[in-house]
Parts: C-alpha cells; sequence; structure tokens
C-alpha cells in the first residue's frame, strides 16, 4: 500500500486560498450560486484534489458531491462535510471551510492509518459537498441533505426553477453532476463551520460543540393586489401589493422587538411585479421566517404574525397568499456526539464550550438520520453571509485538528454503542 504524506496546516491554507479564488468577488468574497459556472468550477477542482490522494469521486441523484475512502469493504461511511454554494456576496468560510476541512481531516486520517499511526478502522470515510445548501437560487434551502435524509421528495426539488426559470435538474446536469446513485450508506456524520455568531469569540473558545439547533418556521407569502397607474389612480382605490409586503416587513421587525433576545425574524427577498416606476404592484412575493431557542415564543410570534398579515390585508386592500412553509423544532444532536467531541477537545487542549445553531446547516438533516457531531470555530466580529465574513487562520487550521480526531474517533466505532 503507497504511503501518503499527511498534508500540514500549511497545505491546507494553500488550498483554501485556491478555492476561494472560484467565483472571486472585488469585495473579497465569493459569488458560487448552487450550480453556477463557478460552483462547477470549484466543484471540478475538488474533484480533482481529492482524486490525487485516492479517493473516487461521485455524484448523487441530487448533485451532492462525495468523496469515497473505502478501507473497510462493504462497512457503512462515516458522512464528513458541508457545503461550498454560496449567497450571491458572499464570504469565503460559510459552508466552504468545513469541506475542505472534511477532505484534509481524510487525507491526514488515511496517511495515519497507512502509517500505522492510527489502528485500523471499521468504518468508511465520504467527504461530502452538499447541493444547495444555501437555498439563494433554488430554493428550499439545504436541498441536497433533505433530498438524501429523504425530507424532501427528488422529483420536487429537480423541478424547482431559479428565477430565470431553469430547474434543478437542467442545471445539474448540464455539469454533469447528476446520476442514478442515492449516495452511500452514512453511519455517523460530522460537519464543522464557522459560528456566524460572536459568543465563540467574546468567551475565548476555539471550538463550539453544538448540542441543538434553534426552531424556525419559514414562510413564502404572495401579496396580491391590482396593478395600477401611481399619478392617476386615487390613494382611497389603490390595492397596493408593495404597500401590503411592506407592512409585512415592519411587522417581522416588531414581533421580534416584543420578544428581545428570544426570536429573530427576518425578510430576505422581495420579488416586486411588475416593478415599474409608475405602476402600483399587483403582486410581490416574499419570504419571511422566525427562529427561536424557545418553541413556546415561536408559537406565540407566529399567532402574532398571522394576525398581523390579516391586519396589512384590510390596511392595503390586498389578499396574502401563503404558498409555502417549511419548519423545523428544536431537536438536540446526540449527547454522546458532543461527549466525545469534548474529550477529543480536551485531549487536543483546546478551550471550548456547548453552543446552540441559530442557522440551519446540513447536519441539522443528518442528525435526524444517524448520530451526528457539529463542531463550530469562532467568527471574527460575527460576520457571516458578508464579504467581509472572516475566521483566523490560527482558528481554522485548530478546527481541522479537532475534526480530523472527532472523525477518527467515529471511524473507531466510538459511538457504536
Amino acid at each position: 500500500m503507497t504511503t501518503r504524506t499527511a498534508p500540514s496546516g500549511d497545505d491546507f491554507l494553500a488550498d483554501f486560498r485556491t478555492m476561494s479564488g472560484f467565483g472571486a468577488t472585488a469585495n473579497g468574497g465569493v459569488d458560487r450560486q448552487a450550480a453556477s459556472q463557478a460552483d462547477a468550477a470549484q466543484r471540478n477542482w475538488f474533484r480533482s484534489i481529492l482524486e490525487a490522494r485516492g479517493f473516487t469521486v461521485r455524484f448523487d441523484r441530487i448533485g451532492n458531491q462525495w468523496g469515497l475512502l473505502e478501507r473497510v469493504p462493504g462497512a457503512p461511511f462515516v458522512v464528513v462535510g458541508s457545503h461550498m454554494d454560496s449567497q450571491p456576496t458572499a464570504g469565503r468560510y460559510d459552508g466552504a471551510y468545513g469541506v475542505l476541512a472534511a477532505a484534509h481531516a481524510a487525507f491526514r486520517l488515511a496517511s495515519a492509518w497507512d502509517s500505522n499511526e492510527r489502528t485500523a478502522p471499521k468504518h468508511n470515510v465520504a467527504v461530502v459537498n452538499w447541493f444547495n445548501e444555501e437555498g439563494s437560487r433554488f430554493k428550499p434551502s439545504m436541498m441536497g441533505s433533505s433530498v438524501y435524509t429523504g425530507k424532501l421528495a427528488l422529483a420536487d426539488a429537480l423541478a424547482v426553477t431559479d428565477p430565470q426559470g431553469v430547474t434543478v435538474g437542467e442545471a445539474l446536469g448540464a455539469h454533469g453532476f447528476l446520476s442514478d446513485w442515492e449516495g452511500p450508506e452514512a453511519a455517523f456524520c460530522a460537519e464543522i463551520h464557522i459560528e456566524q455568531g460572536r459568543s465563540m469569540e467574546r468567551d475565548g473558545v476555539t471550538i463550539g460543540l453544538v448540542h441543538s439547533n434553534w426552531a424556525a418556521n419559514k414562510y413564502e407569502f404572495v401579496v396580491h393586489g391590482e396593478q395600477a397607474h401611481t399619478g392617476s389612480t386615487v390613494i382611497a382605490d389603490r390595492h397596493d401589493a408593495l404597500l401590503g409586503a411592506s407592512l409585512l416587513v415592519v411587522a417581522a421587525r416588531e414581533i421580534a422587538d416584543a420578544f428581545p433576545g428570544k426570536v429573530h425574524t427576518s425578510v430576505g427577498q422581495l420579488d416586486v411585479y411588475p416593478n415599474s416606476p409608475v405602476v402600483v404592484p399587483s403582486r410581490v412575493q416574499l419570504l419571511l421566517d422566525l427562529r427561536s431557542a424557545d418553541e413556546d415564543a415561536l408559537a406565540e410570534a407566529d399567532a402574532m404574525l398571522h394576525r398581523r398579515v390579516a391586519e396589512a390585508e384590510k390596511a392595503a386592500s390586498v389578499q396574502v397568499e401563503r404558498r409555502t412553509s417549511h419548519s423545523w423544532p428544536v431537536t438536540p444532536y446526540q449527547p454522546e456526539g458532543v461527549e466525545l467531541a469534548a474529550k477529543a477537545a480536551a485531549d487536543l487542549g483546546l478551550p471550548y464550550k456547548e453552543v446552540m445553531t441559530l442557522a440551519g446547516h446540513d447536519s441539522t438533516n443528518m442528525k435526524d438520520l444517524v448520530p451526528t457531531v457539529m463542531l463550530f470555530v469562532p467568527s471574527v466580529d460575527g460576520i457571516s453571509h458578508n464579504e467581509h465574513e472572516y475566521t483566523t487562520d490560527e482558528d481554522i487550521v485548530a478546527g481541522l485538528a479537532m475534526l480530523t480526531e472527532v472523525v477518527g474517533r467515529l471511524c473507531d466505532g466510538a459511538l457504536e454503542d
């Protein structure tokens, strides 16, 4: 068997710089929306570095990219990874760090197994680059892991269109990122990600052990009004869809203010039709979400939202259609996985604490399928979904060491019981 040299932190940082060049923006971020040309280019580059290390690279039926290292024929896999797709103007770290760290963790483990520095594993390793976690080009978010875990029907996902009418199936097929394969059998899962908040930086810890996720309710509302001339149509006769949508935007913020620190709300997207300067809009589509660690508070906030929807309909003389909704409760990660990660961090001498994730991640889907370990590294100033998103080299290299140890222990069967 060929002995591989374990990559150093410098090797990882060099690959991170190369990866960050795909879809690079002028202000230091990236634009790699799902199945775009930039996303395809970095996927092909990622394939090349995996294959150079002896991994078999495959794409599944929803375009998830897998790098397979099968050391135990027929055994299931420890799935480790995150996502490389991004928001339109995003930072370099969100998701992509976790995919590259997964690859380098697997490289290090392969080298240790080859040199007998670690005992032979009981499970194989599957490095994954999940498709369309961000949901910026195609909705919903976390699409690839949702299909893999059976939470979203494949046909429904492939039929989703982007704003230009291109379907997921067409976009993936154009790059050769589709097959009939359902993906590898998972035994366990691990993901590392930037925190996207300030708590770890504030508390001076290097590793966050995620013990549960916040609950969330996400809605797609369509406000229906009536097209009219902005100059000649008197105010009393207007059915202004944009006014109705604006009332919902304000309502979302006021609901959050009613639960200080407990409920987060946002409206991140508005699509206005016909979007002309002299036409009262007849239709506005918006995405509105509510999140909380307290499910009772979330339920109360949700009830407030629906009362405000009725008020907006009356005030703006419009109708509000709830087209789709997507929600998940507060659910814990397996405590034994948190304990395993705590022991690994202690053995490595890395300061750590338990945290919750406010954002959704592919691991929040995977933990409902197999025991899953979710790790964070700090975000400087908590900046995320922003070109100025930043985590220090020291922290991302420490996170790589932590992920390597966690995945190694999962491959050893530490959670089999």
